[in-house]
């Protein structure tokens, strides 16, 4: 009588072989010599491989990452005071508003950081909001007689 741990396959399957684990395919484990030659199957040095080697390589944290990466685009834009003079007494200035005027673009579909600096001089009681400032600058706002938040 067939009982079900009495069934066997047919065809039982052959094991895979591995290689570079000593018998028959050891030392190399079909992949040839040592140095130049080693690169049989990719002709004598991969093509990626020179690219890659003409890069310089830029020492310390964070150097190699993506974000770092000069895309054309920095992190931080600076504006002058005299980029402000679009901005009337009593406005609100902040990256959005900035991006609303035209002073500035958006960088990658986002409103980008802003720094302040003291390019120039300001007549006009604005009020900063998010934006970074340079100490001199930061003066010129108060004494004209705006606000910082």
């Amino acid at each position: 009588m067939i009982q079900i741990h009495n069934i066997q396959r047919a065809d039982v399957p052959k094991p895979k072989k591995r290689v570079g684990r000593g018998g028959k395919r050891g030392k190399t484990c079909g992949h040839g010599h040592k140095g130049q030659k080693q690169h049989g199957r990719h002709g004598i040095r991969p093509q990626i491989r020179d690219f890659i080697k003409s890069l310089p390589k830029l020492r310390g944290h964070g150097k190699n990452r993506a974000r770092s990466v000069n895309t054309g685009k920095p992190e931080i834009l600076n504006v002058g005071l005299n980029d402000l003079s679009v901005f009337e007494s009593g406005e609100i200035v902040s990256p959005a508003s900035l991006v609303e005027k035209g002073v500035v673009g958006t960088v990658g579909g986002k409103l980008p950081k802003i720094k302040i600096l003291a390019n120039g001089d300001i007549k006009a009681k604005i009020s900063v909001q998010n934006c970074a400032l340079s100490d001199s600058a930061r003066k010129a706002i108060e004494n004209a007689g705006g606000e910082i938040k």
